[in-house]
């Protein structure tokens, strides 16, 4: 008896769509798919959100230093003419930035190999929006399930799909 269900197709086709239906998961909150594929992606999502919250504090705040360029009114860099050349203007800003302990960083790796990368769309072509999912876990989805000890999807039936009767599944973060 196998560990998982094939759902019909073969490994890497298969692992696609697990990774495709987790990505939406941690992305949406919910998803709506088969019983059996719910059952599959659950069991990928509960472990990396295990894996999240197990992690969460596990990094050191850094203050660093860094040069940022300085920009007019209108958001454009600033420039100034040194030796008849124009050059861009910079200010050195103080940051406190999260850096990750070894165990938080080889997890947050664990999790991007699974998770593909999001793009939100924006109005116009240049302002679609890269969502890093990692830090959505760690930051937003970890902290909510940090008192909670497994059982982190919930699967609700809603009935047969019309074309081909099988079982659709309402599946959510809890």
């Amino acid at each position: 008896m196998a560990g998982y269900r094939k759902l019909g197709r073969t490994a890497s086709q298969r692992k696609a769509l697990i990774r495709g239906q987790v990505t939406s998961l941690l992305n949406n909150g919910k998803i709506v798919t088969t019983e059996s594929r719910a059952k599959e992606v659950s069991k990928v999502a509960e472990g990396l959100i295990a894996l999240a919250v197990k992690e969460r504090d596990n990094y050191d705040e850094v203050t660093v230093t860094s040069k940022v360029a300085r920009k007019d009114k209108d958001g454009k860099r600033m420039k100034d003419v040194v030796d008849g050349k124009k050059v861009t203007v910079f200010d050195e800003v103080e940051k406190t930035i999260k850096k990750d302990q070894p165990s938080r960083l080889h997890a947050r790796r664990q999790i991007n190999k699974v998770l593909y990368p999001v793009t939100q769309k924006g109005e116009v072509k240049r302002q679609d929006k890269t969502v890093d999912l990692t830090n959505k876990l760690f930051d937003e989805i970890a902290p909510k399930y940090a008192d909670r000890e497994g059982g982190y999807t919930r699967i609700v039936k809603i009935g047969q799909r019309k074309g081909d009767a099988a079982m659709e599944v309402l599946l959510e973060l809890v």
